[in-house]
């Protein structure tokens, strides 16, 4: 009987734990792309490798600002995988 309370009770903490963590995560938000775009970049997230791609591509920025909201850039830039390139 003992080890079933213990077991019950074990069973409550973690599912607890793990509610916890269902916390709503803040927006994402979306900057506008164009030219003159002002950029408040604290740390880089990850950016589109375009490396071995040609021409004109998609590419996306993702970083934190200055206070810690997450934002998402998405712009065009040339690859410099290009074949013909010297």
């Amino acid at each position: 009987m003992k080890r079933f309370a213990l077991a019950l009770i074990a069973l409550l903490a973690t599912t607890s734990v793990f509610a916890a963590d269902d916390a709503p995560a803040a927006p994402v938000i979306h900057d506008r792309s164009g030219f003159f775009v002002h950029l408040d970049v604290a740390k880089v997230l990850s950016s589109t490798d375009t490396y071995g791609q040609c021409g004109i591509v998609p590419a996306q920025l993702r970083y934190l600002d200055h206070q810690d909201r997450e934002h998402v850039l998405d712009y065009r830039v040339q690859g410099i995988g290009c074949a013909s390139d010297n």
